[in-house]
């Protein structure tokens, strides 16, 4: 392939955006899944609890798609909801913020490479794998939590 010709794509922005969601939607069952006093005091092994880690996978969704349009990135910040309630809020604001941002990403910009938060520094396909990656790792703990609380999470395929 000459030097100048564009990368392949293996999946376009769209599908991209989409696949995410998909997961995203999942995520929201698991948060929906734990009851109102366990999700932010329920924990194993001295792992945070799932609603600190549905706070940073928040902390992270809408800064990193407005970091990734603006190239200036904040310092990270975790979500601050306490309840469940106002972390499925935030939750779909964010679902809804990043199907209005994602197209204002031009597709070449995926290729480059990033410094998100400033320390992480990567293209920003990889980045948004990395959103994906985390947030695939944190809801299985959410599902081992579940699962310790005698309650039969959402089921892992179940995307839509």
């Amino acid at each position: 392939m000459p030097a100048d010709a564009p990368a392949p794509v293996f999946i376009s922005p769209d599908a991209m955006r989409e696949h995410w969601q998909g997961h995203r939607r999942l995520t929201r069952r698991v948060i929906d899944a734990f009851p109102e006093d366990q999700l932010f005091a329920f924990s194993i092994g001295a792992m945070r609890t799932f609603g600190e880690l549905a706070r940073e996978m928040l902390g992270m969704a809408v800064p990193t798609i407005e970091g990734l349009i603006s190239d200036e990135w904040a310092a990270y910040v975790e979500a601050q909801a306490t309840t469940r309630e106002e972390l499925l809020r935030q939750w779909d604001l964010a679902t809804e913020t990043i199907d209005a941002r994602w197209p204002s990403i031009p597709a070449p910009h995926f290729q480059d490479v990033v410094t998100a938060f400033g320390q992480w520094t990567m293209p920003a396909h990889a980045l948004v794998l990395y959103l994906v990656d985390n947030e695939v790792h944190h809801r299985g703990q959410g599902y081992v939590y579940l699962r310790a609380l005698g309650i039969e999470p959402p089921p892992f395929y179940a995307r839509n």
